[in-house]
């Protein structure tokens, strides 16, 4: 096993992977990247995971200190501002992350009026026939779209909704951030804690028609990135609503649910249901997803004996994705350093099966962080 990183040598390399990617001037947004040579295929208009690449230089720029990075936050933001009325509930992962995060890191005020002018239009999506904001027509990457299709990715809009909310906006836009968490809950985390990805809903009435999956092995299986999604943004629901017990109940089944399931060295499989043998593909960008959820976790709860297991577990799975996954800084090693190997994008369709992926590197960014103190715990 490599040698076990610190977080801030961690962080060392991924500062000098953000610059190297800098100074490439890549033409779209990065998306995925060759774990080898750090080769980025990109998307010119941001797709769902443009908003990750301006998170990465809006945190970079806090974490390190680094007014160029903020500088390239602004003009990669700015890149985003069509994408504001896309029929697409995965808005919330553009703006919350691409726009919201400079307000909250830099007091950006263009990056402020990006994200509250995102947040009205994706507040006007909700439809209280279903009781959430549903996929839209152009959710991008959903094989099933559209007015009545919803999956738990969707609860992307809701850091956004509640960023809006506590920005001066319209009381509505918490409103429907807990209606969208309560229902989105409600349909896909199964008794024992458990995710489903997607459900279909009858447009008149609302109701549950089936549950499936996107990306998943099978609808009846848990796939990696849904449960991480869960725990991420049910988690958040729970630390920005502290007066709803609900959403924070349910983020505390499924992280609990993940820590019994995922396997003894902490980075999970890319379904949980998948046969396992020598060729099965690990997740690191969905397990780096959830061990920052758990880590914010163990901020949040009352228990000092939860708090504690939660905050072990997570520094375990993010110390072992530096250690094991991350690429180093070492003249003896010829791939550039600070890459996030072994993402598993999307094995359905045989796209970027081991790869670097543009969430996963700003999630471990933001726990390593966390965990070197560089990043007051939950501030975003």
């Amino acid at each position: 096993m490599p040698a076990r990183k610190t977080p801030d040598d961690a962080l060392d390399a991924i500062a000098a992977r953000i610059r190297a990617t800098v100074d490439a001037d890549p033409p779209g947004f990065p998306h995925y990247a060759d774990a080898d040579t750090g080769a980025w295929t990109t998307t010119p208009d941001g797709f769902w995971t443009g908003g990750y690449w301006n998170a990465m230089l809006w945190l970079g720029g806090a974490v390190f200190d680094d007014a160029g990075m903020v500088a390239e936050a602004r003009r990669w933001t700015e890149r985003l501002r069509p994408r504001i009325g896309s029929e697409s509930v995965f808005r919330g992962f553009l703006f919350y992350y691409g726009a919201a995060l400079g307000a909250i890191l830099h007091r950006d005020e263009d990056a402020r009026d990006l994200a509250l002018a995102a947040s009205g239009r994706l507040a006007g999506d909700f439809d209280p026939r279903l009781g959430l904001i549903p996929l839209g027509a152009e959710a991008e990457e959903a094989h099933t779209v559209g007015a009545s299709e919803a999956n738990i990715d969707g609860l992307a809009a809701v850091p956004l909704l509640l960023f809006a909310a506590q920005s001066g906006g319209e009381p509505v836009l918490r409103d429907r951030a807990l209606a969208h968490t309560l229902r989105s809950a409600a349909l896909c985390v199964r008794d024992d804690g458990s995710v489903v990805q997607s459900v279909s809903l009858d447009p008149e009435t609302g109701a549950p028609l089936r549950t499936y999956t996107h990306k998943g092995v099978s609808d009846s299986s848990t796939w990696t990135r849904a449960q991480a999604w869960a725990m991420q943004f049910l988690g958040h629901a729970g630390r920005l609503l502290p007066e709803e017990t609900a959403p924070m109940d349910a983020a505390l089944r499924v992280t609990d649910w993940w820590i019994d399931n995922v396997p003894n060295d902490r980075v999970a499989y890319w379904d949980f249901d998948a046969p396992i043998d020598h060729e099965t593909r690990k997740d690191t960008s969905g397990t780096a997803i959830a061990a920052t959820a758990i880590l914010k976790l163990s901020e949040t709860v009352a228990d000092p004996d939860a708090a504690a297991r939660y905050r072990a577990f997570a520094e375990e799975t993010l110390l072992t994705l530096a250690a094991c996954h991350l690429t180093p800084v070492a003249p003896r090693d010829r791939r550039p350093p600070g890459i996030l190997t072994n993402g598993c994008f999307d094995q359905r369709s045989g796209v970027a099966l081991a790869n670097e992926l543009i969430w996963g590197s700003y999630y471990l960014l933001e726990g390593l962080a966390m965990l070197a103190g560089r990043l007051e715990s939950g501030r975003i």
